[in-house]
């Protein structure tokens, strides 16, 4: 690999290149240590990836701060070189969960929105040292993000060193992609000034003071997010479903024509579902979301989008072309700090239509998107409660049973609580939609059981609430059976005893 001297515009910032073997030797156990990467997006490669090697033979712990999940196998390869004490906010590893459910990693399981302010303000340690991958340094010493945001400008500014990666993966036309504003720190903040989509209110590059830059490396690794997988025939019907939800809230004038910005999570159901809006009717569509997947550049390139706001692209076969090609999307993407793109003033603001994806979900309304039988992680709650406590619209779908019919995503009681009935408007299976707006509880059950539940499973269901409410309460349940189905998943691998 030939080091690209002319993506380090600082010229006095030359003498700190040197090899990631070198630069890690500057990472002491015990330490917090911020990384850029968002999703397998933009985060740093050579530097962990030698950290873990380095690890084999100097062996030390730390505490790892990220934007969300990454790709090449770097928690993987930490992990099992034991470098990591404690993880946080998310991570979709499966070598990583493994460690999780053991115990033998401490996961910090945290609101997207939250781990910049809780370290902003002291309540979570900050990084002693962050490490950024970078497109660019400019000549201010500003350094340029790649294909995230995440943490990124949060962590460069209240460590106390930054080690900078320079990744030529990243095509140099990539530097304007990006708008980062920093909120400062309460009591004194001001209303964050977006009020647009499409509006951008910081500058191009992190503003750090370029002394704190201790390391330079270059790396020519391409980012490389979870394969998704394609659309089926349950996800094709959740898409729809939804869509004719949607047409008929714009016939009767509860939202406009172009519905209003949207937000995807993240994986291959939400990714399925967006990809649904390209043979649909709706057009001039806006995203404000933490994730640009391929279903984003699918609309764009359809003429169905106009504009898309995230954190990080997250692209599995559309990467190449996207990436090849940044120029053609420059004018209608921007990517933010997920402080921003998450931020709860803005989303209340902006009126997001928010669409996510649930393990699963109970009669009430109650959604499960993190715990499979109520104890084991799977990957986090994401920027999901974020956007589903202050949307306009809180959306969550997935398919109504999982493992060929041995499990319901429609329960009596949910196994464990990340999204509670009071947030949620909307809930979508391939069975069909259930508008919970407005409900009492009694009635909200009706509708999910009859809309959103799987045939070989509503009898069941059925019966569970008739008998809850011949108990009585005003959100009955019959506590010694509640969780019983996954307790029978548990026994016999079926939750129908």
């Amino acid at each position: 690999m030939n080091n690209d001297l002319t993506r380090i515009r600082r010229s006095a910032l030359h003498d700190k290149i040197m090899p990631a073997a070198e630069a890690v030797k500057l990472i002491k156990d015990g330490m917090v240590v911020g990384m850029s990467g968002f999703g397998g997006g933009g985060e740093a490669k050579t530097v962990p990836l030698a950290l873990a090697e380095h690890a084999k033979t100097h062996p030390l712990q730390i505490t790892f701060a990220t934007g969300a999940s990454l790709g090449n196998g770097i928690d993987k390869k930490l992990c099992e070189a034991n470098v990591i004490a404690r993880r946080l906010p998310y991570q979709s590893d499966a070598t990583l969960r493994k460690a999780i459910n053991a115990g033998d990693v401490m996961f910090t399981d945290q609101h997207l929105s939250e781990t910049a302010e809780q370290m902003r303000h002291h309540t979570i340690a900050q990084p002693s040292i962050a490490i950024i991958a970078a497109t660019a340094i400019t000549e201010d010493g500003h350094i340029i993000p790649t294909g995230s945001v995440g943490n990124s400008a949060a962590f460069a500014e209240m460590a106390d060193q930054i080690i900078v990666e320079i990744d030529q993966s990243i095509h140099p036309s990539f530097e304007g992609a990006h708008d980062i504003y920093v909120p400062k720190a309460r009591p004194n903040r001001e209303p964050v000034p977006l009020i647009h989509v499409d509006d951008r209110i910081g500058t191009h590059g992190i503003v750090v003071n370029p002394e704190k830059i201790t390391a330079i490396v270059f790396n020519d690794i391409p980012d490389r997010a979870a394969s998704m997988a394609d659309p089926d025939e349950e996800t094709l019907a959740i898409a729809k479903n939804l869509i004719k939800f949607f047409e008929n809230e714009v016939a009767v004038g509860r939202l406009p024509e172009n519905l209003g910005p949207l937000q995807s999570g993240v994986g291959s159901i939400a990714n399925a579902v967006f990809a649904g809006f390209e043979h649909s009717s709706f057009k001039n569509l806006e995203m404000y979301s933490e994730v640009l997947q391929d279903c984003t550049f699918q609309l764009i390139d359809s003429g169905k989008m106009i504009f898309a706001s995230g954190s990080s692209m997250t692209l599995d076969t559309s990467a190449e072309r996207v990436m090849n090609n940044f120029e053609l999307y420059k004018d209608k993407v921007v990517l933010r700090p997920q402080e921003i793109s998450n931020n709860p003033e803005l989303i209340r603001r902006l009126g997001i239509i928010a669409i996510n994806t649930a393990i699963e979900f109970d009669i009430y309304g109650n959604v499960n998107s993190t715990h499979v039988t109520g104890s084991k992680m799977m990957n986090g709650i994401g920027g999901s409660g974020d956007y589903a406590r202050h949307a306009h619209l809180a959306v969550f779908v997935t398919k109504s049973i999982a493992k060929d019919g041995a499990i319901s995503s429609v329960v009596p009681m949910v196994s464990h609580v990340d999204h509670n009935e009071h947030d949620i408007d909307i809930l979508v299976t391939e069975q069909g939609v259930a508008d919970l707006r407005g409900l009492a509880p009694r009635e909200r059950a009706l509708q999910i059981i009859e809309h959103c539940a799987h045939p070989s499973y509503q009898p069941l269901l059925r019966d569970y609430f008739e008998r809850a409410c011949a108990k009585g309460g005003h959100t009955p349940h019959l506590l010694n059976e509640a969780l019983s189905w996954h307790a029978n998943f548990e026994e016999t691998g079926h939750m129908q005893a």
